[in-house]
């Protein structure tokens, strides 16, 4: 898992996070994967850019899920230069022999409609130029429920956790061979 903080349980109890809450899946499924969670809070794009090559050096993963880019969109970051560095992950990911499950995000509407359609359309455009599998949006069925969100209204609760677990599940099942 190579993630900002909606991966890396910010604001609540590690354990409790979804990406905790899939190594507790795969092992009642009989799975046989384990979960490395390479998340930072606060992580943007370019700085999993910078950090991905020792990452997969060290942890030698069959499947990497990639969740970046949010930290771009609340900083209005060139959507060009995200997409690079998503591009630049993938294609050193699938290079090092991992299937790619690409994570997407989608902002509000503070930039304007052109910025918002064009940040959504980026996680759609790489995976089908790459041949990953996508989430579309993380927070699919929640994002207008503000009780599923920390008083930030940016961090899901502890109670979302497992649905943005389903979320993910159903891009990275097929995944796991």
């Amino acid at each position: 898992m190579f993630g900002d903080s909606l991966s890396a349980a910010y604001g609540i109890a590690e354990k409790r996070g979804w990406v905790a809450l899939l190594g507790e899946r795969l092992k009642r499924e009989r799975i046989d994967y384990s979960v490395v969670n390479a998340s930072i809070s606060g992580e943007t794009t370019s700085g999993g850019r910078a950090r991905m090559a020792k990452a997969l050096a060290q942890h030698k993963p069959a499947v990497l899920v990639l969740e970046l880019g949010a930290n771009d969109g609340l900083r209005g970051l060139p959507v060009a230069e995200m997409r690079g560095n998503l591009e630049s992950m993938i294609r050193q990911a699938q290079g090092a022999g991992a299937r790619v499950l690409l994570v997407g995000m989608r902002v509000p509407p503070n930039y304007g409609p052109d910025y918002a359609r064009e940040f959504d359309a980026a996680f759609a455009l790489l995976a089908q130029r790459y041949k990953t599998a996508l989430v579309p949006f993380l927070f699919e069925g929640m994002a207008e429920n503000l009780s599923q969100f920390q008083p930030d209204r940016i961090h899901p609760t502890e109670a979302a956790q497992p649905l943005l677990l389903e979320n993910v599940w159903k891009g990275l099942k097929p995944l796991l061979k």
